[in-house]
């Protein structure tokens, strides 16, 4: 049975198999990319706004978008990703990892069992909200004292994409040290 990362155990809403995430190899290489249904795409204009909300300040009204965006988009990670921040700098933790590791499962969810033939290189941009949310939740749950989930969260993503362009090993060598 697949571990939880999200710490809620409310069944999920199945998806219909064209909403779902999906990969594709990248040209030649030995790389892939998350795929995400066309939902995601028809509230780009809605995510733009979402982030000026927030550089206004307006955290409340961001959050209340994004759970609404949600609504109709469950696969949209970035929203959950955004609002594992915010829960997170107000210091919610159990609502951050809610989020983080609701995107998390989404992305792990596309992948093929076992060990993917490649590289999921977090500077694709449709790989980049399932590492920032990777790094939210090893964070988060590193906070909640489950250093070892967040152990094995920081290990997934090495395992993707070896380069660590977020600084993944940081929070295993602040592991090491704290």
């Amino acid at each position: 049975m697949p571990k939880k990362y999200s710490g809620d155990d409310a069944p999920r809403r199945q998806s219909a198999s064209k909403s779902r995430i999906t990969l594709r190899k990248v040209s030649d290489e030995p790389a892939y990319e998350l795929v995400y249904p066309r939902c995601v795409a028809e509230r780009a204009e809605d995510m733009e706004e979402v982030y000026e909300m927030i550089r206004m300040g307006e955290t409340e009204a961001a959050e209340d978008e994004l759970l609404w965006l949600l609504t109709d988009c469950p696969e949209l990670l970035e929203a959950h990703q955004l609002l594992g921040e915010l829960a997170l700098a107000q210091g919610n933790l159990a609502r951050a990892q809610a989020h983080f590791g609701r995107a998390f499962e989404l992305g792990l969810a596309a992948l093929p069992p076992g060990k993917l033939p490649g590289r999921l290189p977090a500077k694709l941009p449709g790989n980049t909200p399932f590492f920032h949310a990777g790094k939210g939740l090893a964070v988060t749950l590193k906070q909640l004292g489950h250093r070892k989930l967040a152990q094995e969260v920081v290990h997934r993503l090495l395992d993707l994409d070896p380069q660590d362009p977020l600084r993944l090993r940081e929070i295993l060598r602040s592991e090491e040290t704290g």
